[in-house]
C-alpha cells in the first residue's frame, strides 16, 4: 500500500518502523523506530495503523500524542473493532479497512467501514489513500468486515492454492514441471484478467468454455459435485468468517 501512495505522490509523512525497508524509508520525510520517539511539529491528517492485532495494546497508547481534532485513524489491522480502537485512542475518528494482497501491484480491492464521527473530508482522504492500490467499496455495517475478510482478504490464498494444485496435477499427468507451472499460472492469471474485463457473470464465462460432452464438462462434473467445490468453498468461507469474528473479540 505504501508503494501505491508513493506512486500517487506521498504527502509529507513519518514512517514508524523498527526495521524499515530502504525504499520505504527513502520515501518518507522522517523515519523513527518507535512511536515514543519525539517528532517535532508532527500533526498528521491521517494515521495508518498497520500492525499485528497482538501488538495493538502496546502501540495504541503511543499514538494519542499525535492526534488532533482533524486526525483520522485508518486501521488496516485485522480483527480489532472500531469501538475498541476509538476508546483506546481517546474517542478518535476511526476508519476500519480490509485490503488484500493484490494491492501490491495496484490491483487490490479494499472494503472499508467508517466509525462514528468520521467527517466527509476524512472519508474522502481515506478513499484517496485506499484507491491508490485498487478498487474501494464502503459498507455501513461493521459486521460485514468479517465475511469481507473471508472472501477477499483471505481470497488470494484460495486462488494461489488453485494454481498450486493445477501445477501439481499437471506434473502428475506427465507435464514437465516448468511447463506445468507456466500453464497453471498463466491460466489462473489470464482467466482472472478476463473475468475482470468482462461484464458477463462468472457463471456465463464458465458455460462459454464448457462444450457439451467435452473435456471441461467432464472436469466440472467432478468439481461441481455437491460434496466437492460447492460444499468446500462454502465451508472455507464460513470457517474464515468465523475466525475473523473470533479475532474481533
Amino acid at each position: 500500500m505504501f508503494a501505491g501512495w508513493c506512486r500517487a505522490g506521498l504527502a509529507p509523512s513519518v514512517l514508524v518502523d523498527p526495521h524499515p525497508q530502504p525504499g520505504l524509508a527513502r520515501a518518507c520525510d522522517q523515519v523513527v523506530d518507535d512511536a515514543d520517539t519525539p517528532i517535532a511539529g508532527f500533526a498528521p491528517a491521517a494515521i495508518i495503523l498497520a500492525v499485528k492485532p497482538q501488538m495493538a495494546n502496546a502501540v495504541l497508547p503511543k499514538l494519542n500524542k499525535f492526534l488532533n481534532p482533524g486526525t483520522i485513524v485508518l486501521s488496516i489491522m485485522a480483527g480489532r473493532k472500531i469501538a475498541g480502537l476509538s476508546a483506546a485512542l481517546g474517542g478518535a475518528a476511526i476508519m476500519r479497512a480490509m485490503p488484500n494482497t493484490p494491492a501490491a501491484i495496484g490491483r487490490g480491492i479494499t472494503v472499508a467501514c467508517a466509525g462514528p464521527g468520521v467527517t466527509d473530508d476524512q472519508l474522502r482522504l481515506c478513499d484517496t489513500l485506499l484507491a491508490a492500490v485498487g478498487e474501494v467499496a464502503f459498507v455501513d455495517d461493521e459486521a460485514l468486515i468479517d465475511p469481507v475478510t473471508a472472501v477477499s482478504g483471505s481470497g488470494p490464498a484460495y486462488v494461489f492454492l488453485l494454481a498450486e494444485l493445477m501445477e501439481q496435477a499437471g506434473i502428475e499427468a506427465g507435464l514437465p514441471p516448468d511447463l506445468a507451472r507456466r500453464l497453471a499460472r498463466r491460466t489462473v492469471s489470464g482467466s482472472g484478467a478476463l473475468l475482470d474485463a468482462s461484464p458477463e457473470d462468472a457463471a456465463d464465462l464458465r458455460r462459454a468454455v464448457t462444450s457439451p460432452k467435452g473435456t471441461t464438462e467432464q472436469a466440472l462434473a467432478v468439481l461441481m459435485a455437491p460434496d466437492a467445490w460447492p460444499r468446500t468453498i462454502r465451508e472455507a468461507i464460513n470457517a474464515a468468517t468465523k475466525r475473523a469474528g473470533e479475532l474481533s473479540g
